[in-house]
């Protein structure tokens, strides 16, 4: 090279004393013709094969040629053309001498050809629809780059030669440096969208789209919304629709077929590993244990297997980045340690210090950007993962069977997809620690090598010490992690229960039992929290001492191994530099493992789910409809519930031939259920087969309603055809129920149907099923919660041989004895057995167990055949039919059997800060939505959490914080006044006093730690405990009313999320603000003692970080309370989903519901997606601030060269490097505790609710054997649900005498369950008294009132816990008694039979009992209390005749000396009671003995006729 410029007549190619050794540096002209001309030009042509290749493979469409692209185009051709034209200058004008003007020849057409190589890049990149290239960005920048020394150069000679000596060339150069500034600048921007892309019409699209590689680089896209959000607060329109990439419709669908090939493969592998246990030998339950184990982990690896091949490539380019990031940060000390070099050199020329403070400057922000683009691909990637997983969990709900089922709760499979989601994002964030950090620990120990010799290994023993202790706390805090967690389900079932039989609690007054029981569950998980914050503790503390301690120890070792070792600064401030580099990875190994431990569990029990039974599709064999033929037959069927469970069906054969109505009957337990359950597919069929011809419906016994409104629970996604509709609901008298609701069909149904009686929301189910005019309908019981007249009219509408079903092919559950005549076939059941078949006549005249059945039943009542005996759970309050018109003026009184209507809330406002008017839309709805707040965190939520830690902690933990940071300020200073200690003779004197002071400061520091983050922990603890009693205090304290207008899964995010939030989130954030807040401030301190002038810079900067800052808090904020509101409808969605699978799966909705929840996840997402990308963009802006700090100290420093030492200058910039990630670490850790501030904040929503009338009231002095004879007197007594609406009671004036039997009657709406809900205070009176004894009952506590008075509720709730927890939660009674209870209520022989008798544990809602036993349990409930006043709500309505028969003869018999009132829908039940009240609108319309009120013709007497009892 140096021949080939000699032959132009220039110097060498390189000269140090020209370049380095010189107060006036420069490169010599051969290099600026030559390389800094070819670099950029090499870099183009070996990287555009490459390119051209990836653009080949990546098609996005073509883009049309825009403005940006037409500039590029003739600035190109202009930059070209400057070449060509040099080129040929120079061959004309030295045409003679030209082999002594090659180098300037060549390197004019060198850049020319290359720039015409980009101009076809340019054009190809837009053929192939990329719309901003970081490939030519780069080439531009390194062109500007290397013309930079040559622009300084001509400069340089214009001034001193002036500019008129050889004006056409300076004119020709600046015009080239300025166009490929231009092509730099413009290289900067995005072009036009892509056209031959569909066009896609999204309502907000996401700006990432249209921002240009630059952009994305430093999230200036972002800005918008940032500014958006600063000036008002954001709301959910205001949010950008997610990247196609991103939705749950893309990622699902690629995931799906992996995932089912995957489970394929697994279960291939069991099968042969089963065949491989030899045939007879059962596995020990050891090795049985270790198979277990082992699927669990195959399944959670396979999992990991599917999401990796997905999500990998996209992981993999952050990774790369992190690499980047990491060789940027081990340059900064190599830098650092020229710097101090040159410090240290007098002679040194101060461009030198310049340049090092520069490239310092640099790299530190090439390190923040690629930083920041890592944690952006992991945050993506997380978000995805998440989708991924929760579609899965979703879709496998909709498949799972019964069995499987069984094992896990609807709370386990919402934990799935809300707690193990999150620790599967985690770990995607800090998986790539756990394989660098131990890289990056390896360079810093080897730089430090170079330092500081073998002493570098103390080092290393330093850190092996510490680590075996944080993996020992690590292990153990795992377990007690677990352990919290254990509790914490328990206790988030257990309110789940208590939220879903709220009713029922009151009812009984057991509150108080289930208070004890959460708080049970809530000590243990505090106490586990407590071990581990404290174990958490020491762990914080060693990791905040260990730079002081690895330093302590390598210099020790280093000055006493020999004299001749001395700690210069350059020695000890690069060596500093290294140890904070290293703190990084040591920090985040032991939370890398850690979250790699908790993700690796979390796998195994979501590969656990996702590879549970699925049912199967061959159960049962769907053929599409044909006129022809049995519509269902089942052959020889076997049936059970699981694999290896006991058959629940045995060798059943049914034939039901086309558009017959055929009536199953049995016994409560016989099997009946299951039957259609069997028909569905949704049991495991042992043998035998089931075939069902055409489109199936289904009525499941217990109603399922969606939250949606009254017309969407019928449409269920069927398109609405008028006529259709309408006949649909007059056949299942949902018109007149219409009337009353407030906004008729449009009306919002409250979760689980809250706001619907029984009757009404069993019509709901039996009208979608008929809408949907399937060719199969299974009907299980639909009659049992409605009325007689309503039973008879549904009947004869819709099921019998006239009704809208008449052709279909029907199969009805029923114990309505009057509907067997009409069956064309009947089937008995006995313990899962078919007995007897054939139509009614013919089961009559064999005589066998049928015919006595009926006999029995037939002599008992008069007049069989028009008394609807069927009828098994009357709740329906609003079932009038069209023969009634008296009664449509209702007023409003459905509370008892969950019927409130949502009258009682219509006029609920919506919770603003300005009292908004009502608006009509809001008429039906009921719901009270889970509304974002807006705006900053107030103040005073801040000083609620304060006073609950109270002062007393408040002070020390501040002192304590103070007292470390300046232990931490001295021993650097210490140190840096040991590095300036003069050399006497190769050696420093007192080294030994040196090193103790130092290690005293430092100890004394580390102590101080681990007695702040304690205090903060327990601080922590104590405020968490009161505001979840608080919370849990204030929740069942509240109306009944309040339970229905509020989801029970809002109320389960405050007890899961919003609780853990304050248990361990805003702990964690104070103790991390804290000790950053105080670790800036000895940073700046430490800068301004060096450079006191630097004052000048840290301010202007200080105000600009507060500026960014508010920008930021206020749309963090805002970002974290949308995500935080859309995440309730995820988790309701999937409760209704699990509960509802059944029904979803038997009219073939799933895709339906899939949508749904991808919505539903979708929206959720569109709110975390900004969560992230705001974090990551305060980061870049911020670490650009802190960088400056970084330059301001170093260029001061390099200015004071004649008066700073070495020590001090070292101590300044090695402690400025450590700004930037401690400001934007001050800045998220402050955004975490606004951001979980918002829990306290909606923990404390709930204080302010209208709350119930005290439970037990002091003065009160109650009788212990209080109501002794049971006399009820009413006093002019009303009622209203609210303030403003009609009464529901008006002027009743009313005396029960003891031991009275009196029956209350009256038609939907008149106000029969009013007066249960009066006498039990669940509504207060709005005027007049209740008198109990004498009493007036508003004056005694509510407790006192409901325990010594007895309800037996419409439907029977039970709880999971043992049978005898059930039915007595205080443990007040013996086992005698609760035996002889059983007896009375025949449940002894059942109870007796189970294998843990008493302790049988009953499993959510008691679902492994069936409906009729969980009703004779609340009958047993009632005679274990044995008060003096029974209420009756109809209860027999889940029973069979026998079961109902026995339950009415044990009420007359057990409560003879009781007063009791029934609220009776069945006339016949009440005909023998002493008097019979007759409500009407409000107040009472007859009162008297049944048969004087027939002689007087009255109401009573049309009823009767009605019912056909006279």
């Amino acid at each position: 090279m140096d021949a080939f410029c000699s032959l132009s007549g220039l110097d060498p190619l390189w000269d140090w004393n020209r370049t380095w050794y010189t107060p006036n540096p420069d490169l010599t002209q051969c290099f600026q013709n030559t390389v800094l001309v070819w670099v950029p030009c090499i870099y183009l042509w070996l990287c555009a094969p490459f390119y051209c290749l990836y653009l080949y493979c990546h098609d996005h469409g073509h883009i049309r040629v825009s403005c940006l692209c037409s500039a590029k185009m003739v600035f190109g051709f202009l930059l070209a053309s400057f070449g060509f034209v040099e080129f040929f200058y120079i061959l004309l004008e030295r045409n003679q001498e030209i082999q002594q003007h090659m180098v300037f020849l060549l390197s004019p057409i060198i850049r020319s050809l290359t720039v015409v190589l980009a101009i076809c890049i340019i054009q190809l990149e837009r053929m192939r629809g990329c719309r901003s290239s970081i490939f030519l960005f780069l080439f531009w920048l390194l062109a500007v780059l290397c013309s930079l020394v040559p622009l300084r150069a001509k400069i340089q000679l214009a001034v001193d030669e002036g500019f008129s000596s050889d004006a056409v060339r300076y004119l020709a150069f600046f015009s080239y440096f300025s166009l490929q500034m231009a092509q730099l600048f413009l290289s900067c921007f995005a072009d036009h969208p892509p056209s031959t892309a569909k066009p896609v019409l999204v309502k907000n699209p996401c700006p990432v789209q249209d921002a240009s590689f630059l952009s994305k680089f430093l999230f200036w896209w972002f800005s918008g919304l940032v500014v958006k959000g600063y000036r008002t607060p954001l709301q959910a329109e205001d949010l950008w629709s997610l990247r196609e990439e991103d939705t749950s419709n893309k990622i699902i669908s690629d995931l799906e077929q992996e995932w089912t090939a995957e489970c394929t493969k697994l279960q291939k592998q069991e099968k042969s590993l089963n065949r491989g246990v030899a045939l007879g030998t059962r596995l020990t339950d050891q090795a049985q244990l270790l198979r277990k184990l082992q699927k669990e982990q195959s399944s959670g690896f396979c999992l990991l297997r599917t999401l990796a091949r997905n999500f990998g490539p996209y992981f993999l380019s952050g990774t790369l980045c992190l690499m980047i990031h990491d060789a940027f940060m081990f340059s900064i000390p190599q830098v650092l340690s020229l710097l101090l070099g040159f410090m240290r050199d007098e002679d040194a020329p101060l461009w030198k210090g310049y340049f090092y403070a520069s490239l310092m400057f640099l790299l530190s922000c090439l390190q923040s950007l690629f930083n920041h683009q890592y944690m952006y691909s992991c945050f993506t990637v997380g978000m995805r993962v998440k989708t991924a997983v929760m579609g899965l969990v979703y879709r496998k709900s909709l498949v799972i069977n019964s069995a499987a089922r069984r094992t896990c709760t609807v709370g386990e499979i919402v934990n799935l997809v809300s707690a193990d989601t999150q620790k599967l994002m985690d770990f995607v964030v800090y998986f790539n620690a756990v394989w660098l950090a131990p890289i990056e620990i390896a360079l810093c120990l080897f730089f430090l090598w170079q330092h500081l010799g073998p002493s570098a290994l103390a080092g290393i023993a330093t850190v092996i010490l510490i680590f075996p202790l944080n993996g020992f706390i690590a292990k153990k805090r795992s377990k007690l992690q677990e352990v919290q967690m254990k509790y914490m389900d328990g206790r988030i079932k257990l309110m789940n229960e208590i939220l879903n039989g709220i009713k029922i609690l009151k009812f009984y007054a057991w509150e108080k039992a289930f208070l004890e029981q959460v708080l049970g569950y809530r000590q243990r998980e505090l106490k586990a929290l407590k071990k581990s914050q404290i174990l958490y503790s020491i762990s914080i503390a060693s990791f905040n001492s260990s730079s002081f301690l690895i330093a302590f120890a390598m210099f020790g070792v280093y000055v006493l191994i020999d004299d001749k070792n001395v700690l210069d600064a350059q020695k000890v401030f690069v060596s500093m530099a290294l140890i904070n580099i290293l703190k990084t990875p040591l920090s985040q190994l032991p939370f890398a493992m850690s979250t790699t431990m908790q993700a690796i569990v979390s796998l195994k029990r979501l590969g656990k789910f996702l590879c549970q039974e699925e049912l199967k599709s061959d159960s049962v064999n769907k053929v599409p409809f044909s006129p022809d033929g049995d519509a269902v037959v089942v052959d020889n069927g076997t049936f059970s519930w699981s694999r290896e469970g006991p058959p629940c069906l045995k060798r059943v054969s049914v034939r039901v031939p086309r558009g017959s109505l055929v009536a199953v009957v049995g016994h409560v337990g016989s099997g009946k259920s299951s039957l259609l359950s069997a028909m569905l597919g949704e049991t495991e069929r042992r043998s035998g087969s089931v075939t069902v011809k055409g489109s199936v419906a289904y009525v499941p016994q217990q109603a399922w309603i969606q939250n949606a409104t009254l017309k969407d629970n019928i449409l269920f996604g069927r398109d609405k055809k008028e006529s259709w509709y309408q006949r649909v609901l007059e056949a299942c008298a949902l018109l007149p129920d219409l009337e009353i609701l407030p906004a008729g069909d449009a009306t919002e149904i409250g979760e689980k149907g809250l706001n619907l009686s029984g009757g009404q929301k069993q019509r709901v189910s039996l009208a979608r099923a008929v809408y949907r005019k399937a060719d199969v309908y299974l009907l299980d019981d639909p009659l049992s919660a409605v009325d007689a007249h309503v039973g008879q009219h549904i009947f004869d509408k819709v099921i019998g041989p006239k009704g809208v079903l008449r052709d279909k092919t029907r199969v009805l559950v029923t114990h309505g004895m009057s509907f067997l005549p009409q069956a064309d076939l009947i089937l008995v059941l006995v313990d899962g057995e078919i007995t007897e078949m054939g139509s009614y006549l013919e089961l009559l005249s064999r005589h066998g167990a049928f015919a006595d059945f009926i006999r029995a039943f037939a002599s008992s009542e008069r007049k069989e055949s028009s008394v609807q005996r069927g009828t098994r759970k009357s709740s329906s309050r609003l079932s009038m039919t069209d023969f009634m018109p008296f009664s449509r003026d209702l007023s409003q009184e459905q509370l008892i059997g969950g019927d409130t209507v949502s009258t009682s809330l219509q006029t609920m406002e919506p919770i603003t800060d300005t009292d908004q008017e009502q608006i009509p839309e809001d008429l039906g709805k009921l719901t009270e939505v889970d509304r974002a707040r807006t705006g900053r965190v107030k103040l005073e939520m801040y000083m609620e959490y304060f006073k609950t830690i109270g002062l007393a902690l408040i002070l020390p933990i501040l002192f304590l914080y103070a007292f470390q940071q300046a232990a931490s300020l001295a021993y650097n200073y210490w140190l840096s006044l040991w590095a300036d200690d003069p050399i006497v003779n190769g050696t420093q004197i007192n080294t030994d006093l040196k090193l103790g002071v130092y290690g005293a400061l430092g100890f004394a520091q580390g102590v101080a730690i681990f007695g702040t983050t304690v205090a903060i922990s327990v601080g922590g603890i104590i405020a968490s405990r009161a505001l979840h009693l608080d919370l849990l205090n204030n929740v069942l304290h509240s109306t009944m009313s309040f339970f229905e207008s509020t989801p029970s899964g809002n109320l389960l995010n405050r007890f899961s999320k919003e609780i853990d939030a304050i248990d361990c989130m805003i702990p964690d954030g104070l103790k991390m603000m804290l000790s950053y807040v105080f670790k800036l401030l000895e940073i700046c301190i430490i800068v301004l003692l060096a450079t006191p002038f630097a004052a000048v810079i840290i301010l202007p900067l200080a105000l600009l970080y507060a500026f960014i800052q508010s920008f930021y808090v206020a749309t963090s904020c805002q970002l974290r309370r949308l995500e935080s509101v859309s995440r309730s409808p995820i988790y309701t969605h999937f409760n209704e989903t699990v509960q509802g699978a059944s029904v979803i799966r038997a009219l073939g909705e799933q895709n339906r519901f899939i949508l749904q929840a991808n919505h539903r996840v979708d929206h959720n997402q569109t709110s975390y997606f900004p969560r992230f990308v705001a974090t990551r963009w305060l980061a870049v802006n911020l670490e650009f601030l802190g960088n400056g700090v970084v330059l301001a100290a170093a260029i001061l420093s390099v200015m004071g060269k004649e008066t700073l030492s070495p020590g001090i200058v070292g101590l300044a910039v090695s402690h400025s490097l450590q700004v930037t990630g401690i400001l934007s670490w001050i800045v998220r850790s402050w955004t975490d505790v606004e951001n979980n501030i918002v829990s306290v904040e909606r923990v404390k929503e709930y204080a302010d609710t209208p709350k119930e009338a005290a439970w037990t009231v002091e003065s009160s002095a109650l009788p212990v054997a209080w109501p002794q004879t049971g006399t009820i007197e009413f006093h002019d007594y009303g009622l209203q649900y609210r303030k403003g609406l009609e009464w529901a009671l008006k002027g009743i004036t009313l005396h029960i005498q003891e031991r009275e039997k009196v029956g209350i009657v009256g038609r939907t709406g008149a106000g029969k369950s009013s007066l249960a809900l009066g006498i039990f205070r669940i509504l207060e009176a709005a005027k007049g008294e209740i008198y109990i004894d004498g009493i007036n009952i508003a004056e005694i506590g509510l407790h006192d009132l409901r325990s010594r008075i007895t309800i037996i509720p419409q439907d029977p709730v039970l709880f999971s816990g043992s049978l005898r927890m059930n039915l007595d939660p205080f443990d007040a009674y013996s086992d005698e008694e609760v035996w002889s209870a059983l007896e009375l209520a025949h449940l002894k022989n059942f109870v007796s039979g189970l294998p843990d008798k008493l302790n049988h544990e009953c499993s959510e809602g008691g679902e492994n009992l069936s409906l009729g036993q969980r009703q004779l349990v609340c009958l047993a409930r009632a005679l274990l209390r044995k008060t003096k006043i029974l209420l009756l709500d109809e209860a027999t309505a889940a029973v069979d005749l026998e079961t109902d028969n026995l339950i009415q003869s044990t009420i007359r018999s057990q409560f003879e000396d009781c007063t009791v009132l029934t609220i009776a829908h069945r006339l016949n039940t009440i005909m023998d009671y002493t008097r019979v009240i007759v409500m009407d609108k409000g107040h009472i319309a007859e009162m008297d003995s049944p048969s004087n009120l027939i002689a007087q013709r009255g109401h009573f007497y049309r009823m009767c006729r009605e019912a056909g009892l006279v």
